[in-house]
């Protein structure tokens, strides 16, 4: 019987799964960028009003090196959000409020390009995505606060589209991600305000969020936020704390007391791997801490970047999301 290009068997001489491509048998191979960088990447994005990118290796420890640059210096960089391949950077401020999305390749090093441009000029984002879709909420411009969601697909560059409104409107917050379900965690809602309030939606869908939980104790903005496919991570953020917390993404809830980071953070990036998370920056520091998602306890050091910085943006191509 003749076979059809795409048929497969596993070849038990070489213990390979091979496919038919219409006139032989070839090997399949399993390939990532984690595979091809070593490990899950975690990447500082800007702030300060610089343009700098750093990269290190989020499962092993050490110091941040050199990956390139953004297409502009900017602050009040908010959140970052990636792909497996390609990773973004959204938004901030350099006198004036930006409207550009920048992408890079994560598995090489080098400068971001232009993807695109967002619904409207913004500093202060939350950011999130799953494989294919990264999700661009909330922030400020004249408006201190808002309720925007909107959403990219981050293998085709292009502007943003409209997804839906959060609850509330407000900045300074936060996002993580499953493969299925986005989080939005805390923020500030006017001059002064701050928010416990928490809503998910469904990425692969569009609509408005709806409401998860809160966070338990001080109500924070200007935290940071990882996540692998289970937990939510929520880091430090103003008022000052040192607080670690988290969410169970699949469930609704409140946020769970975690531990503590090493020292008080606000404008801190983070960036997870399936097993860990990294803060670093913030409060104009060059600190990189890490802890294990799945247990609970304080964070540990990890190594340094390349200079200090706050208003960062992070993400990783490691994330709960892929």
């Amino acid at each position: 019987m003749a076979l059809n290009a795409g048929a497969t068997r596993f070849n038990t001489e070489s213990n390979q799964l091979e496919l038919w491509d219409g006139n032989q048998w070839t090997g399949i191979l399993g390939d990532s960028a984690v595979l091809n960088t070593g490990g899950t990447r975690g990447f500082r994005l800007g702030g300060n009003t610089v343009d700098v990118i750093d990269f290190f290796n989020i499962d092993t420890c050490g110091n941040a090196v050199d990956f390139g640059n953004l297409t502009g210096s900017r602050g009040a960089t908010g959140q970052g959000f990636a792909s497996r391949v390609r990773g973004f950077q959204a938004g901030g401020y350099n006198s004036g409020y930006l409207n550009n999305i920048d992408f890079f390749s994560i598995p090489s090093q080098g400068n971001a390009s232009d993807f695109g441009d967002m619904l409207n000029s913004k500093q202060a984002i939350g950011a999130l995505s799953d494989r294919t879709r990264g999700v661009i909420c909330s922030g400020s411009d004249a408006n201190p606060a808002v309720n925007v969601i909107m959403f990219v697909t981050m293998t085709t560059t292009g502007n943003a589209l409209d997804f839906g409104d959060l609850s509330i409107s407000k900045s300074n917050t936060k996002c993580v991600a499953s493969q299925t379900r986005g989080v939005n965690i805390g923020g500030a809602i006017g001059t002064g305000n701050n928010t416990d309030n928490i809503d998910f939606i469904t990425i692969s869908t569009q609509g408005n969020a709806a409401d998860f939980g809160n966070l338990v104790g001080t109500a924070r903005q200007s935290h940071s936020a990882c996540s692998n496919a289970v937990r939510g991570m929520i880091n430090g953020g103003s008022p000052s704390t040192d607080e670690i917390a988290y969410i169970t993404i699949a469930t609704l809830g409140d946020s769970i007391d975690f531990g503590d980071l090493t020292r008080n953070t606000e404008g801190s990036g983070a960036g997870a791997s399936p097993t860990r998370a990294a803060v670093y920056g913030g409060g104009s520091s060059n600190e990189i801490v890490y802890y294990q998602i799945m247990t609970t306890g304080d964070a540990r050091d990890f190594g340094d970047l390349t200079q200090s910085i706050s208003e960062t943006a992070g993400c990783s191509n490691g994330h709960g999301g892929l």
